[in-house]
Order: structure tokens, then C-alpha cells, then sequence
């Protein structure tokens, strides 16, 4: 290339870059001598200070700073700082040419020769006065204020012609999108587009949109040279000479992707906080209604008790009281269930042999599943204990059969399996230790995704109406957590289902009991001598059914309504021979009340009857609990344990 052409490509280059600073009118971009002396200036300076060019080139640009400010040395400060730090930040009041004052950002950036020679200083002023008001305004403000300031390493700034071609090129681009200079001028900007936005036309309608509206502004996924995506803001402003005559587009490009990421985090993070609060919501909506629920069904199954006992025997009678019973006793399942859920049901857990456990009940198993399901057991040897309730374990496992039977309509094979592990972190948050992993697996159609992610929560069922409460799996959830285990479950629409229940195993085996799986005969009432018991309960019809059970067993019954009432009765009457108390009670609970009974009677015996679980965890073991709803054999077999027999 001669000279002259250099020349004329070195001009017009140089022209390009003037015409870009001369059409920004939102920021005053002007240079300074090595002395603070102003050389340039633009049209967005002429704005804001209200200089014209021929006015202020040749002054000290220390006339924009007020006169506080000049005594501090602050003009003189900021050229200093940008040679020894090699940029200046500030913002500052600055004054205008008639004396007005208005709220500035400054950039001071060094110019120097190739060989270090200080050339003199670039400024770029941004006017905040207006934007300073408000808080939405000034955040708009400072994301301006950074693509100003870091516009040579952190925004890609570049000019693009009429039909789009680069035309010029800065070191922040370079650093986004990975081209070199060289590499990206002439070349459309379209590139920087994924394919499907390319297809679409974007580049060609943020072009119109820029031309159309006076500016373009989007948040898109964009392309680096290397193949990747990243997110970018992006703005886009056409760029006309002194003429009017449209030359081209300002571009300017910043990588938001870790602003996004972030946003992503933060509202998976809101979304995980709203299901939890939602869940814990309806758990304490649960628990308390069966609470409530278990009150009831108590004085139901009380009253049909004992007016079976005192109706004569006729078997179109006693079939309907069965049939009461019957639909009281589901109620009571029902009810446990939903406790489970709410993981607030009582649990009396001991060492279990898992083995032992399904080899006891897989007669009920087999029976509940039907003849078309057949059950593989498969233990590893010597599987340790597990430490769980082995009546809510049968509960659980059964619910688990049962599912996986209803998964395999036209049959198939069920494998109940167990396995120890050792955890040291898991999906679950389990703490660290071992733990036996009792799985049942089937056969079946399995689960797609969304319905895998909605499986345990409550009431939601897949086996249509009146065919499931949507509370099994919730119950074994409630378990295995409550149990200090958890649940987990695997399942791919058409390869079938794997429900996992983690608990741990249990430090010795010395409290280990038979599975209560066999159903054994009603067992025959324990009687003692007639005793003078006092019953307090705050609901009247708990009261009424525990004072008949009672009297049925031949007890005097004295009735309090509250914690407080019972303790005026003992100041009274003496010989009172045993208290039953419920635990939830307004003002003065159960547990307190055996804590003031033992302080003034202390051989007075106490039973706590609980429906959930609710008592702390340090209660003394003085302390006897009676599960609702209880039966009468249930009622007589604890009074037989605290009381010696007459």
C-alpha cells in the first residue's frame, strides 16, 4: 500500500472514531494536554458544561470543578491518580459556564505514545443530576456509568456501517466475543447472532428498530468466536453526520451471563423456599385436623364398643355395628396416615430385623396383592438392625406392595429387597453413618418426570377417583424422615418403579422385638380392683367415652375439664388411685400437669393419652403414654401396669 493510501485509511479510521465520540451527546468525551489543558472537545460536552469549542480549548479544565474543590487540589489529584494508577473515578458536583452546578461522573483515562511518553489525558463526563432522584433512575445510571468506565475491558464498544458491517474494533470486544481486529472488520455483525436468531432476522430488526425508534436495547443469548453461548445486553444507536445523513450504528455489548446466573440461582432458591413454606403449611394443617380427628373417632369407636356389649345378640344389629367399626377403624388408618405426613404420629422405635420383618408378613402381603403379583425377597447377609417402629415399618412396606401392585394391572413381580450403606453425603441430606436401604421395585409403567416430582406430595394419586387418599406415599415419607431416614424413588415412564426407604441402623440389638405381624385373637380384658381414677380432658366427648370405659371396668370416674380443675379436685379428695390426662390442653398441657402432680403427690401414678406426637423428647420416663384412639383392652392393660392389682 503507498503512503498515501496509508494515509487516507489511517484518516479515515481516525474520522470514523471522531464521528462516533462527535454523535454521542449523553456523555462530554473531550482530551486534555499532560497539563490539565483542554485540546478537544465534543458535542455532549458542549451540552452539558455550555461551552462551545472555540470558548473552552486552551483552559484549564479545572474551571468544571467548584471552588471547594479547587482548593482541595482536586483537579490535580485526578490527573496524578490516573498516572500513577492509570485511571481516575469520580463523582463529584461540577459547575457549568453560567454557574450552575450539576451532579457529574468523571473518567480520567492516560494517553500515552507507544514508548511511554505521556500524550496527554482522555475525559468523559457523565451528567447524573436528574437520575441521582431516584432510585430506579439512578440504577439505570450506574449501569451507563460502567459501560463508560469499563468500556475498554469489560464492554465491547463498536461502530457498525449502514448495512451492518464492523467498521471499527475495541479491546473489550475483542475480550467478549474472542475476534481480533483484523479478524472481525468488514464483517457483518450478524455473526455474533446464534443460528436460530439468524433465521429469525434479529440482527436485521434490531437494525430497523435502531433506525425506526432512535435506539435498540435487548437482553439475548449471543455468540463468541469460539462456538459459545453467553448472555449479553445489548444496545444499538444510529449514528448521523452533521447533515442529518444516516453513516451507521454505535454497538455496544456487555456479558451479563454471572448477573443472570445469579438471577436463575436466586429464584430457584425463592421457588425451594415457597414449596417449603407450603408444605410445612399444610403439615401443620394436617397434623392438627387429626388431631382433632382422632378425638372423634375415639367417641365413635367408644360408643360402638360398648353398646355392642350391652345390645342383645342379634346379627342384623351386630352386622351394622360392625360395619360402624369397620368405617371408624379406616378412619383411624386415615388419621395416621395424615399424622405420618405432618411427622407428628408416635412412634415406639426399637432394633428390627428387616428379614424377619417381611418373612412375618408376607401372608398379609400375598393376600393384599393377589395371586396375579408374585414377591421376591432379596437380603445381603447379615443385614444389621434398623432402628424403627415396626408397626408404622409394616404400615409403610404394605402401602409400597400395594403401589406396586396397582402399578402392574395385568401382573407381574414385585422384589422386596434390602442392603446396608454407608453415607457420607447424599440427595437426601441424610447425616453421615449407616443405613439399610429396603427397596421395592415392580414391573410396571412407571412414572414420567413431572409426575415423579409430585409422587409424595400429599392427596396427589394417580389411581383416579375414590381409589387413593394420595397419602400412602406421604405416610412413608413421614416415616423414614421421623425415623431418621428418607425416602427416595426412581422411576423412567415404562421400565417401572424402585421406592427406596433409608433408615438407620440401629446401635445395638439388645431391644429388638418380634414383628407384630401375625393378627393374633382380641385379646381378653386385664381387670384390677375398682379404682378412683380421674380423667381431665378439654373436649367433652374424649371425657365421656374414657369416664364409660372406665366405668364399664368397673372404676369410679371423676371428670376435670382442664389441667387446673384437676388439681383443685386432688386438693380435695384424696383418694383418687390414678390420673389420666390428655397432653394437648389450652393453659396448662398434660406433661405440665403430671410435672405439678408429682411435686405434691409424688406416688400419685400418670397417663398421658397423645394424639401425635407432640410430648419433647426429654419426657421422663415416669411418665406412661396412651396413643388415641385407644381401646378399652388398650385402656385396661396400662392401668393393669401402674397399678397393682387389688
Amino acid at each position: 500500500m503507498k503512503r498515501a493510501d496509508k494515509v487516507e485509511a489511517s484518516f479515515s479510521e481516525e474520522g470514523r472514531y471522531r464521528l462516533l465520540i462527535d454523535s454521542i451527546t449523553d456523555y462530554a468525551i473531550y482530551m486534555l494536554d499532560p497539563n490539565g489543558i483542554v485540546t478537544s472537545w465534543n458535542s455532549g460536552a458542549q451540552r452539558f458544561k455550555g461551552y462551545q469549542t472555540s470558548e473552552i480549548v486552551g483552559h484549564h479544565f479545572s474551571r468544571f470543578y467548584t471552588e471547594e474543590d479547587r482548593r482541595r487540589g482536586l483537579p490535580e489529584h485526578g490527573l496524578a491518580t490516573a498516572i500513577r494508577e492509570g485511571r481516575f473515578e469520580s463523582e463529584g458536583w461540577r459547575v457549568r459556564k453560567d454557574g450552575t452546578r450539576f451532579w457529574a461522573h468523571a473518567v480520567i483515562d492516560p494517553i500515552r505514545h507507544s514508548d511511554g511518553t505521556l500524550l496527554g489525558f482522555a475525559k468523559i463526563t457523565r451528567d447524573l443530576t436528574e437520575r441521582k432522584l431516584a432510585q430506579e433512575a439512578l440504577k439505570r445510571t450506574e449501569q451507563q456509568l460502567s459501560l463508560l468506565v469499563q468500556s475498554v475491558t469489560d464492554y465491547a464498544i463498536f461502530m457498525l456501517d449502514p448495512e451492518g458491517m464492523v467498521s471499527s474494533w475495541n479491546q473489550g470486544a475483542q475480550r467478549i466475543k474472542g475476534y481480533t481486529r483484523d479478524e472481525i472488520l468488514g464483517q457483518h455483525f450478524s455473526r455474533f447472532y446464534t443460528p436460530e436468531d439468524r433465521a429469525n432476522g434479529a440482527p436485521e430488526q434490531a437494525l430497523s428498530t435502531a433506525l425506526r425508534e432512535g435506539r435498540f436495547e435487548k437482553e439475548a443469548l449471543r455468540l463468541r468466536k469460539d462456538g459459545t453461548r453467553f448472555w449479553a445486553h445489548v444496545v444499538i444507536d444510529p449514528i448521523y453526520d452533521d447533515t442529518g445523513h444516516h453513516v451507521g450504528f454505535a454497538k455496544v455489548t456487555r456479558d451479563v451471563t454471572e448477573r443472570k446466573k445469579a438471577e436463575a440461582a436466586l429464584e430457584e432458591a425463592r421457588e425451594a423456599l415457597f414449596q417449603s413454606q407450603k408444605m410445612e403449611a399444610i403439615g401443620q394443617l394436617t397434623g392438627g385436623v387429626a388431631h382433632d380427628f382422632n378425638n372423634l373417632l375415639m367417641a365413635v369407636l367408644v360408643s360402638l364398643s360398648l353398646l355392642r356389649k350391652r345390645l342383645p345378640d342379634d346379627p342384623a344389629i351386630t352386622r351394622l355395628l360392625d360395619n360402624a367399626v369397620q368405617g371408624a377403624q379406616r378412619g383411624v388408618s386415615l388419621t395416621q396416615r395424615m399424622l405420618a405426613f405432618a411427622r407428628r404420629q408416635t412412634l415406639n422405635p426399637t432394633a428390627v430385623s428387616l428379614p424377619e420383618l417381611v418373612q412375618g408378613m408376607t401372608e398379609l402381603l400375598e393376600r393384599s396383592i393377589g395371586p396375579s403379583i408374585r414377591i421376591e425377597t432379596r437380603f445381603s447377609l447379615n443385614l444389621p438392625l434398623i432402628r424403627s417402629d415396626p408397626n408404622q415399618l409394616e404400615t409403610a412396606l404394605l402401602n409400597l406392595v400395594v403401589n406396586a401392585r396397582d402399578a402392574m394391572p395385568q401382573g407381574g413381580q414385585v422384589i422386596i429387597a434390602g442392603r446396608e450403606e454407608k453415607v457420607v453425603t447424599s440427595a437426601l441430606n441424610l447425616k453421615p453413618g449407616r443405613y439399610v436401604c429396603l427397596s421395592v421395585s415392580d414391573e410396571g409403567q412407571g412414572m414420567d418426570a413431572a409426575t415423579l416430582a409430585r409422587a409424595v406430595d400429599p392427596f396427589f394419586t394417580t389411581k383416579g377417583v375414590g381409589k387413593g387418599t394420595g397419602l400412602g406415599l406421604s405416610m412413608v415419607q413421614g416415616l423414614a424422615e421421623q425415623s431418621g431416614g428418607g425416602l427416595m424413588l426412581k422411576s423412567r415412564l415404562g421400565q417401572g418403579t424402585t421406592a427406596e426407604l433409608w433408615l438407620p441402623v440401629a446401635v445395638t440389638s439388645r431391644e429388638t422385638r418380634p414383628s407384630p405381624a401375625v393378627v393374633e385373637e382380641e385379646p381378653a380384658l386385664v381387670r384390677t380392683g375398682p379404682r378412683t381414677i380421674l380423667v381431665v380432658d378439654d373436649d367433652n366427648l374424649v371425657l365421656m367415652s374414657t369416664g364409660a370405659m372406665l366405668e364399664d371396668l368397673g372404676h369410679a370416674v371423676i371428670e376435670a375439664g382442664s389441667g387446673q380443675e384437676a388439681l383443685e379436685i386432688l386438693r380435695e379428695k384424696r383418694t383418687i388411685d390414678l390420673v389420666i390426662s390428655d397432653q394437648a390442653m389450652p393453659q396448662m398441657t398434660g406433661l405440665q400437669l403430671a410435672e405439678a402432680i408429682r411435686a405434691q403427690w409424688p406416688d400419685l401414678p400418670v397417663i398421658l393419652a397423645t394424639g401425635y406426637a407432640e410430648l419433647p423428647a426429654n419426657v421422663t420416663s415416669e411418665v406412661r403414654m396412651l396413643t388415641k384412639p385407644f381401646r378399652q383392652e388398650e385402656l385396661a392393660e396400662i392401668i393393669a401396669e401402674v397399678i397393682e392389682p387389688a
